[in-house]
């Protein structure tokens, strides 16, 4: 059977890879530009590392700041409009993946007529016809893997829903983990954990292939070795530099091969409750996968093994037994709360989350075990108590 693989145009990757950005401005020739980032990003200075280069060789560059966590679809509304009545002819985006995200949503439906709302996934009307303005994005966190992705993620009032299509992947991606170095711990471990479950994902996925397993198991093995180093000191160039890596090749597992359980549930978590989305991911993670473990315990045993820890003498489901357990003390090690109720969630919401995630079936009919909504309420349940449960 053949498969599509799917990857983004060109990408820099590695220590000091920003020094690409100016050439590849030129290559588009590109003069008014559109810059797309979060203010913490602009206190910290981090958005001047890219801006001033480009103001140096006499670039029109504009700053737009209106980004927060987990976007609501009226910021993207906001942004489209702002693109689309000012004339730029490029899109540069900087930041975690809220900033991407809009940034790939501006570069594209700027050239398109209507509202977001018309090109959702769940509920729109409208399809995607135009490649758009070139973008670039640089992401400066190492998890979500919107640079190498043609997903936009937007904040409904319960939940979430997407718009995507190929042309919403970026002209060009520039991953380099120096711009990570002042990341918060906390941030760290919450997108550290988003770009794990995008590799665990991706490799259990009814969708994988050999090429995405390559990718998501370097994924995985460069991410459980290095997120504790990166969360405990954040300074530290090698551990910033494997997450870097790992979160980029996740993105890339994750883009060909697709998500599952785990995003299915999240998703509702982050659109009820405001919670980050690498947290939600991270909370549900162990749970999703012991629920599901009878259905892909090969595969768990492989990821059991990229975790760096030895299968010697163990049977498939020995191993699998300890790659939920160990997914679940990663979490923990780096401080992530491993329970609903350790985000103040409480139990007469398992019904509304549990009705929520039922309706992202794109997402869930990757799940190597159906999930129907008995299934997903005892997840929820037991991310809950935090009792690891099966079917």
């Amino acid at each position: 059977m053949s498969e599509k693989i799917t990857l983004p145009p060109v990408s820099y990757t590695g220590w000091g890879s920003l020094s690409h950005l100016l050439e590849e401005i030129k290559r588009f020739n590109a003069q008014k530009i559109l810059v797309v980032t979060d203010p913490f990003l602009l206190d910290l200075g981090l958005t001047n590392k890219v801006v001033a280069p480009l103001e140096e060789a006499g670039y029109l560059t504009e700053i737009y700041t209106e980004v927060v966590p987990e976007p609501p679809l009226a910021i993207g509304e906001k942004l489209v409009t702002y693109t689309r009545v000012n004339g730029f002819d490029m899109v540069i985006g900087v930041g975690g993946g809220s900033a991407l995200d809009l940034a790939k949503l501006a570069g594209v439906l700027a050239s398109h007529e209507g509202n977001v709302a018309d090109y959702l996934n769940l509920t729109g009307t409208k399809q995607v016809t135009k490649k758009g303005l070139p973008t670039i994005l640089i992401p400066t966190t190492s998890g979500t893997g919107s640079e190498v992705t043609n997903i936009s993620v937007l904040s409904l009032e319960t939940t979430k829903d997407v718009v995507t299509h190929d042309y919403l992947l970026a002209d060009v991606a520039i991953v380099d983990p120096a711009l990570t170095i002042s990341l918060p711990p906390k941030v760290t471990a919450a997108t550290g954990v988003d770009a794990l479950t995008h590799a665990v994902e991706a490799y259990i996925s009814k969708n994988a292939s050999p090429v995405s397993d390559a990718l998501a198991l370097q994924a995985i093995r460069l991410i459980s070795n290095s997120i504790r180093t990166a969360v405990s000191n954040g300074e530290d160039k090698q551990g910033r530099t494997d997450m870097s890596y790992g979160s980029y090749l996740a993105g890339l597992a994750f883009f060909n091969a697709g998500v599952a359980g785990v995003h299915a549930l999240a998703y509702p978590i982050g659109g009820q409750f405001h919670i980050a989305h690498g947290d939600s991911n991270a909370v549900l993670l162990p749970y999703v996968m012991g629920y599901i473990r009878q259905s892909c315990e090969k595969r768990m045993k492989d990821i059991y093994e990229a975790m760096g820890f030895s299968s010697t003498n163990l049977s498939q489901e020995e191993a699998s037994y300890k790659c939920v357990a160990e997914l679940k003390r990663l979490v923990e090690d780096v401080n992530i709360p491993s329970t609903l109720k350790g985000f103040n969630i409480t139990e007469d919401a398992l019904d509304s989350l549990t009705s929520d995630a039922i309706e992202q079936k794109r997402i869930l009919a990757r799940s190597p075990m159906p999930l129907l909504k008995e299934d997903i309420y005892a997840i929820y349940k037991a991310a809950y108590n935090g009792i690891i449960a099966e079917k």
